[in-house]
C-alpha cells in the first residue's frame, strides 16, 4: 500500500488535498469463517431467517473489528426488515447512512453504508451497497427506520445518490438550486462562485423536486 497525502503525507506535508496528494484506499476483501465473535451468529441467524441470504449478499467483510455486509441493491430493503424484526437479530436502530465516492471503482463508484445497531443483544454490524455513477439509485430504508429520513437527504444532496421511494428527498444542507454534490471526489476545489446579490427564495411549492 502507497501512503501518499493525507496524514500519510510524506515529503511537503501538505493535507489540505489542494497539492494533488493521494492517500490510496484498498477494498478488504471477502472474509473467511469463522469471522470471530457474534458475527458468526449474525450471519448465521440471518441465512436462517432470510433463504435468500446466498443470493443477497455479496461478501462478508471484517475488517478493523467490525462486520460488514455488502448487499445487492435490489436486496437491501428486504434483508433490512429480516435484521430490524428477526428475534434472534433485532437490529432496531439504523445510525445513519454514509455516502463514499469511489472514482477508481469503475460500475461502483458510490457507496452507500448502514451502521446498525441491536439495543436488545448489544451488537453492531454495518450494510454496504455500491452502485454506479450512471445509475446511482438504492433503495430508501426509511419505511424500516424512520430515522433514516434526513440521512438519505443528506446523502443525496452531498454525493448523488437517489434514494427510491423517500417521502421528500431534497436536500437538506445546500441551497435547493445548488449545482453538483459537494463531497463527490470529482467536484471542484473552490470553483464554484456563489452570488447573494438579488437572490430570491421561490414558493416551497415551486422549488422542492421530489425525485
Amino acid at each position: 500500500m502507497s501512503d501518499r497525502g493525507m496524514f500519510g503525507a510524506h515529503g511537503s506535508g501538505d493535507t489540505s488535498g489542494f497539492g494533488g496528494l493521494v492517500r490510496r484506499s484498498i477494498s478488504a476483501g471477502s472474509s473467511e469463517r469463522p469471522y470471530g465473535g457474534y458475527f458468526d451468529d449474525v450471519a448465521d441467524e440471518l441465512e436462517r431467517a432470510f433463504p435468500e441470504f446466498n443470493d443477497a449478499i455479496e461478501k462478508v467483510v471484517v475488517d478493523r473489528g467490525e462486520l460488514t455486509l455488502h448487499i445487492k441493491r435490489e436486496k437491501l430493503f428486504d434483508v433490512a426488515k429480516k435484521l430490524r424484526d428477526t428475534e434472534s437479530l433485532r437490529f432496531e436502530m439504523c445510525m445513519g447512512v454514509n455516502g463514499v465516492h469511489y472514482p477508481e471503482d469503475k460500475g461502483r463508484e458510490l457507496h452507500a453504508i448502514y451502521p446498525l445497531l441491536s439495543l436488545t443483544h448489544n451488537r453492531r454490524i454495518r450494510l454496504e451497497v455500491s452502485v454506479p455513477e450512471s445509475d446511482p439509485h438504492i433503495p430508501s430504508l426509511v419505511e424500516v427506520w424512520g430515522g433514516n429520513n434526513w440521512h438519505e437527504r443528506e446523502t443525496w444532496d452531498m454525493f448523488g445518490i437517489i434514494f427510491d421511494g423517500h417521502p421528500a428527498l431534497t436536500r437538506i444542507l445546500m441551497p435547493d438550486d445548488w449545482p453538483g454534490h459537494p463531497q463527490r471526489k470529482d467536484y471542484p476545489l473552490g470553483g464554484i462562485p456563489v452570488e447573494y446579490k438579488g437572490a430570491t427564495v421561490p414558493d416551497p411549492s415551486q422549488r422542492r423536486s421530489y425525485r
